[in-house]
């Protein structure tokens, strides 16, 4: 059985373009988060936002103040609305979404 051999032309993104490492978009260099010592590694804005999240959730682990319960309170209700749907219902949805980007 012979393989055809690929289109590399049709198969990778422009030659402008660079590709996050967390979901695959592809996007120019200019609308990327990179990295400071790894100039190779991009994040879509996005991901960049997830990846604070994330690192925010981490710092708030030790911290026991008013505002780290607050986050903790706002992350348990997105976990709610993840689980239940809610983020992608036709009312709901789009007013979540938009609280989402808003909150911590």
């Amino acid at each position: 059985m012979r393989t055809q051999p690929h289109d590399i032309a049709n198969n990778s993104p422009a030659a402008d373009q660079v590709e996050c490492w967390c979901c695959a978009t592809t996007a120019t260099p200019d609308k990327m988060v990179h990295l400071g010592n790894h100039p190779e590694v991009h994040l879509c804005p996005q991901c960049a936002h997830f990846v604070h999240q994330q690192a925010w959730e981490i710092e708030d682990q030790d911290r026991h103040g008013f505002g780290a319960t607050a986050r903790d309170t706002i992350r348990g209700l997105r976990t709610q609305v993840i689980e239940h749907g809610w983020h992608n219902n036709t009312y709901l949805g789009a007013p979540l979404q938009w609280l989402g980007k808003h909150l911590p």
